[in-house]
């Protein structure tokens, strides 16, 4: 048995050695060669238990022309179990806009050695990766994939015009990569370095460059292991970041950033500096008697009004000839012709405010959606939106109107919390967006509901989305037809009740203003949500709990815990019994107080109505990995109370019974 298993050893050993000491395949090939061992392997050593691994990845970028980045991808992976088999549904993750996929080659290789090329259809649809992470991908599926097999596939990415500037490798995938390899042939006009701000993978040797090209082998990557609710990737997995400048680079970071700042400064200023055109401007959007809140708030609502490019569908380029929209160069040039992208349209916010007379100054900051901000990175791009700093009441606010559906006063979720540099003629100095307080995002759900002799509830359900609640719904629905919004919510309300039901949403919410709350009205039908007990029925506390059923039930967490914005959810539900029915027990009140999370939760009886109030606040940003034990536990406490039982008598039976 031992020499069994060190001959397999050996042969796994020789499957990586293989693969490493290999040629690279080129795009112009178009297979590396199948080994033996690579069809005998039937496991790994460093990763215990994977259903599958990857062989190898092979990853050649090319910036070398900044009108046309591209990079070739070559992918092999060894299939161990049934569970596997999920990897014959192939994802490449491409966005619109900025990057594409083509040119797809895809094959199975049986056990034995023979080939199944795929000739199948590639697919592009939304993939969701975690809960409320979506991407797109161009998807396909390979046949006859079994344990035992090997599946492989190499496809191209072509990149946006410029996006050169955006580069990096991503080491880590999402199964045990046995040998990698990367290769970039820089942009040769600027000044290139390179960073891994997330560490490399253990006996991992930097990047070198030789020539006109940098290369990179790394073996026995771990899997990385996406969870619900954590941090963005690009702030946890193995990368490898290219950051090209125009001029030499800094060495301090301080110094660095100085002139940085002194350059995005002019450019802000060289875009705002219209003084009398904002001036005119403002004389038609404020009134001489209005407070400077009321004027702040009035050149929000006509900034926001501003037609905002950067949230339209692209256009081909035959509509953009048709449409010969100008370019816009200046606040002036978006005013007069009424549209802009986002980042030109805060400027515009930004030209009209200081024409109003508020002090009020220009910020570039760094979305946290993505990544997190390290100063010594001296990554200019980094600080990727914009800002705008005022002065109301001797208090600093930030706004962001290019930021879509964002009412006043509030930043998106991603530019809260989050550094930034307030520019000036000298450098700028750097600040913290604030974060939002949770009642500042609500869910509130009030229900005026019947309850049947049946055992079912019916009647209205009024849902206010509020805050960031409502902002990233109405995003995400911008350029969606009704049909599918009213989807949208109805299956809110399928996702929120444990079980299942009939609903109907009754009114016309609105979706494209910057209103402060989103209101959405159903009718509702719960089935059998009282259930008999003898000569007892049970009514369930937790009519609206689904969210909370089945949060954090893993035992084990690997990564810190990471949530989007502070959030409160409040359930107001009135119950009308049958005629006749009454309340046997009631269950106590609950309080669970973990300070940054809250959970209340009580029952009344109302004279032949039930009274079910519930409310869960979670004042969370991000929370260390060593906490989640207790974050498991305040959840389980949660459930607990949801699953309480309310005992009601049905009518003619009797207490004495």
């Amino acid at each position: 048995m031992l020499s069994r298993r060190l001959s397999l050893l050996a042969a796994i050993i020789f499957v990586g050695a293989a693969v490493r000491f290999s040629l690279p395949v080129s795009a112009g090939d178009e297979w590396l060669p199948i080994t033996p061992e690579e069809l005998k392997v039937t496991s790994d050593p460093k990763a215990p238990g994977a259903p599958a691994i990857t062989l190898y990845r092979q990853v050649d970028r090319d910036d070398s022309d900044p009108m046309r980045p591209h990079e070739y991808n070559y992918v092999r992976k060894k299939i161990f179990t049934e569970e596997g088999r999920k990897n014959a549904d192939v994802e490449i993750p491409v966005l619109k806009g900025q990057w594409d996929a083509h040119s797809i080659k895809a094959r199975t290789i049986r056990a034995d050695g023979s080939i199944v090329n795929f000739d199948g259809k590639v697919y592009e649809k939304e993939i969701v990766k975690a809960r409320g992470l979506k991407f797109l991908a161009k998807t396909f599926t390979l046949s006859d994939v079994q344990p035992g097999s090997i599946i492989e596939y190499h496809y191209m990415l072509d990149f946006a015009e410029g996006y050169v500037f955006n580069s990096h490798w991503v080491l880590s995938d999402d199964l045990f990569t046995k040998a990698a390899k990367f290769t970039l042939k820089p942009y040769g006009q600027w000044a290139l370095r390179w960073s891994w701000p997330n560490g490399l993978p253990e006996g991992a040797k930097p990047p070198v460059q030789e020539h006109s090209s940098i290369h990179m082998e790394a073996q026995d990557i771990p899997a990385f292991q996406v969870e619900d609710d954590m941090p963005p990737e690009g702030a946890m997995t193995f990368l490898v970041d290219f950051i090209y400048s125009e001029d030499t680079f800094e060495k301090e970071a301080d110094k660095f950033w100085k002139k940085q700042g002194k350059k995005m400064d002019d450019a802000a200023e060289g875009f705002v500096n219209k003084r009398k055109a904002m001036e005119q401007a403002v004389a038609q959007i404020v009134s001489t008697g209005d407070s400077p809140e009321v004027k702040l708030q009035k050149i929000y609502a006509k900034t926001q009004s501003i037609r905002n490019t950067s949230y339209e569908l692209e256009k081909t380029e035959q509509e953009q000839k048709r449409a010969k929209e100008k370019e816009v160069n200046n606040v002036e040039d978006v005013w007069k012709r009424g549209y802009g992208d986002g980042i030109q349209v805060t400027w515009l916010f930004l030209g009209l405010a200081r024409a109003a007379g508020f002090d009020a100054s220009p910020v570039r900051i760094s979305t946290r959606d993505d990544h997190f901000f390290k100063n010594n990175l001296m990554n200019a791009r980094d600080l990727n939106t914009n800002v705008v700093s005022v002065k109301l009441d001797g208090k600093d606010m930030y706004f962001d109107p290019g930021s879509a559906f964002t009412p006043f006063g509030m930043l998106p979720w991603s530019e809260t919390g989050t550094p930034g540099l307030k520019l000036d003629k000298d450098g700028g100095t750097w600040v913290t967006t604030p974060n939002l307080d949770s009642s500042a995002s609500q869910i509130i759900r009030k229900a005026d509901l019947s309850l049947t002799s049946e055992g079912s509830l019916e009647g209205k359900l009024t849902v206010t989305f509020s805050g960031l609640e409502a902002v990233w719904r109405r995003v995400e629905e911008r350029n969606e037809d009704e049909a599918h919004r009213k989807k949208l919510l109805e299956d809110y309300v399928k996702e929120i009740v444990p079980v299942g039901i009939d609903v109907e949403l009754t009114n016309k919410p609105d979706w494209t203003s910057s209103a402060p709350t989103l209101v959405a009205e159903y009718s509702l039908k719960v089935p059998g949500w009282v259930s008999g007990a003898g000569k007892r029925a049970l009514m369930p506390v937790g009519l609206f709990s689904g969210p909370e059923k089945h949060m954090y039930e893993h035992s084990t967490r690997v990564h810190p815990l990471y949530f989007h914005y502070m959030y409160e959810k409040s359930d107001d539900v009135r119950i009308e019994l049958p005629l006749g029915w009454q309340v046997s027990s009631l269950p106590q009140p609950v309080t669970n107080d973990a300070k940054l999370l809250v959970y209340t939760m009580k029952t009344e009886n109302e004279k032949g109505a039930l009274r079910l109030e519930r409310h869960l606040k979670c004042s969370l940003t991000i929370l260390e990995q060593k906490y989640y034990n207790a974050l498991r536990s305040f959840y389980q406490s949660v459930r607990s109370a949801d699953e309480q039982q309310i005992v009601l008598q049905p009518l003619g039976i009797s207490s004495g019974n």
